[in-house]
């Protein structure tokens, strides 16, 4: 190994384990897997010493569930959909360097190893407990095979461990009128016997370090407090089920480790079979317990508690282990307005996407939409507007006219320039500020930004191919219009690393059509983005990157989403759920009458720090000035904002947030990721009331 090398950062990036009960379909690519493959991409080209692991998550009840309803093994299911979801993130490039399960035996080993001496230091409880046991089909009944009435909400159909409806965790004897799931059977109470980590003895250790994670994204730190002010509870490790990792103690034989305990352990036993894989089956321990190695978890919202606060202090309590540097969480995907629900088959499937269309229009669109910071919305429409309008008519269209002069105008070669103008140089100067930002956001999860970034690039060659009109110079002046394809050529190259990492097929055909591919293998990319391609290095026949959609191509995939809703409620008598439900209850006009809403004038505006949406606005209310932190950086530079009259919640109780106190709030209206500040339609006074 190199000394460049040894000095390499090292990362191990992990992506959530998914259940081995069923196929993946758009909403885990969006939340979990293209996020941490773009940033790890990324990080590969950069010349970062990265890890990339993941497999499946084959224990738990979802897995005893599909067996029980298919009237097959759990091995049986985790066997099919293993090699299915395996083979299905392949398609799509999501680039695992190891995609393991937690069946193998090396698993069951660490994670008995976690638990035995976890157990030996003494930090594990035994109690009796009361659970619900089904006397028609004589077992105790886990969260997940007890159903009923949520006590929070009053929907029926809540888990025993969570209510889909409203999103509230729950305990099985809180449920009201609960059933088997299985057999419809009203279960009785019974004792049972396991083993619990008391959490509550992490959490000053658990609170003193994510409390200082000023780079966490706000969900995950908001998530984490709101766990922290009820208190952190005992949470039991084994469970009374037949299938799972056998608890490793005489006393209690006939229980297994709770799948919460041994999945997030994959990713260890995940890296360590990469490493045996490499012939250094010590190797995974630069990555897990080398101070200078960082620790990233790529994962959907619904899994922060269990990365965030309950595998680290597992961590914790086996000792010698990183913490994550940082649990990167995004929210969730939706579908044309409808929450993904594959119990009505209410999704769109990978594997039915991939066997139609093409893999890159698939990641640009989920990357464009990346659910960072709050739900998305993936609807066929935009989908058809991104792949025709941005990746065709901007993208591919500056690059093959490119490319096609040269292969017609200059025998497939890169002009020799003569010269580069000023417009020249700066739009090469512009490209490389590009890139760097493009860097920097990926640096910072922000998917969105980067992706805008690497679009502007091509918008602004497309001005600049626009502007210099080889088509005109050519037959008036050759060394001008040289330069213009010369510049053009460079650019193209920097759009191809810049794509890597989100167009990765794209990129692969544009490094072969440039020749450019031992250069991206071996070097990295400071070197890459700044080293030329060399005048008169020959240039391969482009072919059309992003072909156009159909408006019937996509009509008929909308309406095979409407007929899913249609089957769902012919089956079921009830409609997939929708994000649209109404939330609030109707206010009389005195409720009304309370708010304060009056015209303001927002006299300054900064951002706050080491946040990614908050602003922090100087008001006007026409009173007084006042300060209010809002969320709304992603949508307004600061310079955009002031002097401008916006409309105020004057009398909301000031809050305290990341250090700051709001007091008020402003309105906005939001649409499909947009947002809008409420305005007048004409100057008024600060002050002025709203009636």
């Amino acid at each position: 190994m190199s000394s460049e090398n040894k000095k390499a950062e090292k990362i191990i990036v992990t992506s959530a384990l998914p259940y081995a009960n069923g196929p993946i379909h758009l909403g885990h690519i969006a939340g979990a897997y293209l996020p941490a493959d773009i940033f790890v991409r990324y990080h590969r080209l950069k010349g970062s010493d990265i890890v990339f692991v993941c497999g499946s998550d084959e224990h738990g009840v979802p897995i005893t569930l599909r067996a029980e309803m298919e009237g097959i093994t759990p091995q049986d299911v985790v066997d099919k959909y293993h090699e299915m979801n395996k083979k299905s993130f392949e398609r799509i490039g999501i680039s695992f360097d190891n995609f393991s399960r937690t069946t193998l035996p090396l698993h069951h080993e660490t994670s008995q190893d976690f638990f035995t001496k976890i157990h030996d230091k003494n930090f594990l409880k035994k109690k009796v407990d009361i659970q619900f046991f089904c006397p028609q089909c004589k077992r105790f009944l886990a969260d997940r095979f007890v159903e009923g009435k949520c006590p929070n909400c009053g929907s029926f159909g809540a888990r025993g461990d969570q209510c889909e409806k409203c999103g509230t965790w729950l305990d099985p004897a809180k449920l009201i009128e609960p059933k088997c799931k299985l057999c419809g059977t009203t279960p009785v109470a019974k004792e049972t016997e396991h083993y619990y980590i008391p959490l509550g003895d992490f959490q000053s250790k658990l609170e003193k370090w994510i409390l200082k994670k000023d780079d966490w994204k706000d969900n995950v730190v908001n998530y984490c407090k709101g766990w922290f002010d009820q208190g952190l509870e005992d949470r039991a490790v084994t469970r009374d089920l037949d299938w799972g990792i056998p608890v490793p103690l005489d006393d209690l034989k006939n229980k297994v480790l709770y799948v919460w305990f041994d999945a997030p352990i994959g990713y260890i036993s995940s890296t360590k079979e990469w490493a045996i894989k490499q012939g250094e089956p010590d190797k995974w321990k630069e990555y897990w317990c080398n101070p200078d190695a960082k620790l990233y978890h790529f994962i959907g919202k619904d899994n922060i508690v269990f990365h965030a606060l309950f595998f680290p202090a597992i961590l914790m309590a086996y000792g010698g282990y990183n913490l994550p540097e940082n649990v990167v969480a995004n929210e969730f995907l939706n579908i044309e307005s409808r929450k993904i629900s594959t119990s009505q088959n209410y999704a769109i499937w990978l594997d039915d996407y991939l066997d139609k269309y093409p893999v890159d229009p698939l990641r640009y669109c989920l990357a464009a939409i990346s659910p960072e910071s709050k739900d998305s919305d993936f609807s066929w429409v935009d989908f058809q507007a991104r792949n025709n309008n941005e990746l065709a008519d901007i993208l591919g269209n500056f690059i093959n006219r490119t490319l096609v002069f040269i292969c017609e105008k200059f025998e497939g070669r890169i002009p020799e320039p003569g010269g580069l103008s000023e417009a020249d140089k700066d739009i090469l100067a512009r490209t490389n500020a590009g890139l760097d930002s493009l860097t920097e956001n990926i640096e910072k999860f922000h998917v969105k930004s980067a992706l805008s970034d690497l679009m502007g690039i091509a918008r602004s060659a497309n001005k600049y191919f626009n502007d210099n009109e080889p088509w005109v110079t050519i037959k008036k002046d050759r060394t001008k219009c040289a330069n213009t394809l010369y510049t053009s050529a460079q650019i193209i190259k920097k759009l191809t690393l810049g794509m890597s990492p989100f167009l990765p097929f794209t990129s692969e055909k544009l490094r072969n059509i440039l020749n450019i591919q031992s250069e991206f293998e071996n070097g990295n990319w400071e070197e890459i983005k700044n080293k030329l391609l060399d005048e008169g290095s020959p240039v391969s026949k482009p072919e059309i990157l992003f072909h156009k959609f159909d408006d019937k191509v996509i009509q008929k995939e909308i309406d095979a989403l409407k007929s899913k809703v249609e089957n769902a409620i012919e089956n079921n008598g009830n409609e997939v759920p929708d994000k649209q439900e109404k939330t609030v209850e109707d206010i009389s006009i005195d409720d009304f009458r309370k708010l304060d809403l009056r015209v303001a004038k927002i006299k300054s505006v900064s951002r706050v720090p080491n946040t990614d949406k908050l602003m922090k606005l100087e008001i006007d209310d026409g009173d007084d000035v006042r300060f209010i932190v809002s969320g709304i950086a992603e949508h307004y530079d600061e310079q955009d904002l002031v002097g401008n009259s916006i409309i105020l919640l004057a009398n909301l109780k000031p809050a305290k947030i990341r250090g700051e106190v709001s007091n008020g709030m402003l309105l906005a209206a939001e649409e499909g990721g947009d947002l809008a500040l409420l305005k007048t339609d004409k100057e008024m006074k600060p002050g002025s009331r709203i009636t």
